[in-house]
């Protein structure tokens, strides 16, 4: 009997939850929501064999799905004490690596590449070495207030040195 009871209440409880007033919540907008930056191909430098070991760069595709453009504006690393955004770029007849202003954009529909001699990320006063098969925690920021938490493989890279390391001129 108290089964039956119990079995009775549930039912009226449901009941009575379900049923409620016939009109409409009030209409709201839909959120417009993108896919956000897409992330492929990342790598980090490895240090072995570098001229400085106490600083890198991470390189990587990133893909814009969405209608505007978005940007790359900070990325952290717990291996590094200094985590910033440098782009290659002329400065009184030679080529210098300096901090991006403003970040790194992505533009719509389109992609950005990170790579050697172009934009990437410097990871300096790094606090360990990098060796090749190790794997480097770095976090991306956009400003779409979307991010990426990845975990990049460290690779040997020898090319393009100079980029990194310039040697002083011996004029």
């Amino acid at each position: 009997m108290k089964t039956k009871l119990l079995m009775a209440a549930a039912v009226v409880t449901f009941l009575v939850s379900s049923c409620g007033s016939t009109e409409k919540p009030a209409t709201q907008e839909a959120a417009v929501t993108s896919p956000g930056v897409l992330v492929e191909d990342a790598w980090v430098r490895a240090t072995t064999g570098a001229k400085d070991t106490t600083m890198t760069a991470a390189f990587l595709s990133l893909t814009n799905p969405g209608d505007t453009d978005v940007k790359l504006t900070s990325a952290t690393s717990p291996v590094a004490a200094v985590v910033q955004l440098h782009e290659m770029a002329m400065q009184d007849g030679k080529m210098v690596m300096r901090e991006k202003p403003g970040g790194i954009t992505v533009p719509a529909v389109s992609h950005a590449h990170l790579s050697p001699g172009g934009d990437h990320i410097m990871l300096m006063s790094l606090k360990r070495p990098l060796n090749p098969g190790d794997e480097v925690p770095l976090t991306l920021e956009f400003s779409d207030n979307t991010s990426h938490d990845l975990k990049v493989p460290v690779k040997a890279f020898t090319e393009e040195e100079e980029h990194y390391h310039p040697t002083p001129s011996t004029k």
